[in-house]
C-alpha cells in the first residue's frame, strides 16, 4: 500500500485500544494474521478513496470497489418518499457486510439517505457510515444503553434499516438461513406506527464461515469468532451480482394482539423467505 494512504483500521491500534497494556504480550504472527484476515491493507485502500464520501454515496463507492451489483426487484413496492408514512425496513442477512451496504445504498438512494441502520457499532469505524448509524455496542458497555438507542431511532423521523436476526446467517438444518427473530422490530413499529417493509437478499458466505460459527456453536463459544471473518467473506464476494426482492409493505395494524410479537415476528421471516 502507497505510504501517503492514511490507515484507517490499523489492527495494532484496535488491539490497543481493547486490550489496552496486555495487547504487548499478542505475538506479532497473531497480529500478521489478523491482518490478513481483515484485508487491512485493501480495506484502508478504500476508505483512503472514500475519505470525502458518506451516506449512500460511500455505499455506492463501496459496492463499487467490490464490483458488486445488485439485481433489484420490486422497487415499486417502496413507499413513496413524499408520503410521509415513515417504514421499519427488515431484512435476512445471509453476508454480514455486503447486504447490509448494498441495502443501505438501495435505500439511501430512494430516500435521500433518510434512513438510519440499527448496527453493530462496528460500523462506527467506518467514517462514510457514521451519519446513517444509530451505535449500538452489543458486547461492551453500551450494551446497558441498546433500549435507548433503539427508543432513539424509531422515535426518530427516519426509516429504520435493520436485520432482526442480529447476527448472520448460519446453516440451520442443511439450509443457509438466520436464527429466530426478535420481536423488537414488530413491537416498536406498532408502537410508533411504521409499516413493516420486507426484504430478502439472497447469497451466501463460505463453507469455512459456516463451519467455525457451528464449532463456536458446539464449544459454546461466547466470542463470535465467525465475525472476524466477515472481511474476508467481503473480500471473497467481489465480482458477484446479489438479488434483492423488496415486498409489499405490512401495515403496522396487521400486528393485532392475536398474536404474540415473537409470532408476528416468526411469520415476517417466513415470507422473507418466500420473497
Amino acid at each position: 500500500m502507497s505510504e501517503q494512504i492514511e490507515k484507517s483500521i490499523d489492527i495494532k491500534k484496535v488491539l490497543q485500544g481493547k486490550m489496552g497494556p496486555k495487547a504487548r504480550f499478542v505475538p506479532g504472527f497473531v497480529v500478521s494474521w489478523l491482518r490478513h484476515i481483515v484485508h487491512e491493507d485493501f480495506v484502508n485502500q478504500f476508505l483512503w478513496q472514500a475519505r470525502d464520501l458518506e451516506g449512500s454515496d460511500w455505499l455506492e463507492s463501496c459496492l463499487n470497489y467490490l464490483d458488486v451489483k445488485l439485481d433489484v426487484h420490486g422497487r415499486e413496492n417502496l413507499p413513496s418518499p413524499q408520503g410521509g408514512q415513515l417504514c421499519t425496513f427488515v431484512s435476512n442477512h445471509p453476508l454480514g457486510a455486503i447486504d447490509g451496504v448494498g441495502l443501505g445504498m438501495v435505500l439511501g438512494r430512494y430516500y435521500d439517505d433518510n434512513f438510519r441502520y440499527l448496527a453493530n457499532d462496528l460500523l462506527m469505524n467506518m467514517p462514510g457510515l457514521k451519519k446513517l448509524c444509530i451505535p449500538i455496542n452489543k458486547t461492551g458497555k453500551q450494551s446497558r444503553d441498546f433500549p435507548k438507542m433503539v427508543e432513539g431511532g424509531f422515535a426518530g423521523d427516519t426509516h429504520i434499516l435493520m436485520f432482526p436476526a442480529g447476527l448472520c446467517s448460519r446453516q440451520i438444518d442443511g439450509r443457509i438461513q438466520d436464527i429466530p427473530w426478535k420481536k423488537t422490530f414488530i413491537s416498536k413499529s406498532v408502537e410508533t406506527h411504521r409499516d413493516i417493509v420486507p426484504i430478502h437478499f439472497e447469497g451466501q458466505n463460505s463453507p469455512r464461515f459456516y463451519r467455525i460459527a457451528n464449532w463456536c456453536q458446539r464449544l459454546g463459544l461466547k466470542f463470535n469468532l465467525a465475525m472476524l471473518f466477515l472481511a474476508d467473506e467481503m473480500y471473497l464476494g467481489q465480482h458477484q451480482t446479489y438479488r434483492v426482492t423488496i415486498g409489499k409493505p405490512i401495515p403496522w395494524q396487521t400486528f393485532d394482539r392475536s398474536k404474540s410479537p415473537m409470532e408476528w415476528a416468526k411469520i415476517v421471516r417466513e415470507g422473507v423467505y418466500q420473497l
